[in-house]
């Protein structure tokens, strides 16, 4: 018997963020866009990014390979890995209901935050990072 993983889609995903933290959809939308950005540029960088109780992500490189049954080779590539950290990994063996502010987190002054986002452009930080 094959089973599937049922899947989130990313606008599934910033909606139930959005619920869970109270903050309008587009501010979230826009700090899913912001991480993802800054994430790719330390990746590129070869830097390793710790989320402290969440994981890592880092770059590992692959050398290329010949083809049996093909006309061309695969050259050397690059691929983003994640490992995630003990205690993610322990809180994904409990209850699957769980989903308190003590789990994982909460913002304390959502008004607060949303009004220092808003009032901010991301992209210049972006820049100065790639420089």
């Amino acid at each position: 018997m094959e089973t599937t993983n049922p899947r989130v889609s990313k606008r599934e995903f910033i909606s139930r963020v959005a619920t869970r933290s109270e903050l309008p959809i587009r501010v979230v939308n826009k700090v899913y866009e912001s991480l993802l950005g800054e994430l790719t540029v330390a990746a590129n960088r070869g830097e390793t990014v710790v989320l402290t109780s969440f994981g890592r992500f880092y770059r590992q490189d692959h050398k290329g390979h010949k083809v049996r049954f093909g006309k061309s080779n695969v050259d050397d590539y690059v691929v983003l890995k994640f490992s995630a950290s003990s205690s993610f990994n322990r809180r994904l063996g409990g209850n699957k209901t769980d989903t308190s502010s003590e789990t994982y987190g909460t913002i304390e002054d959502a008004d607060e935050f949303e009004n220092v986002i808003e009032g901010r452009d991301l992209r210049p930080a972006l820049q100065r990072t790639r420089s």
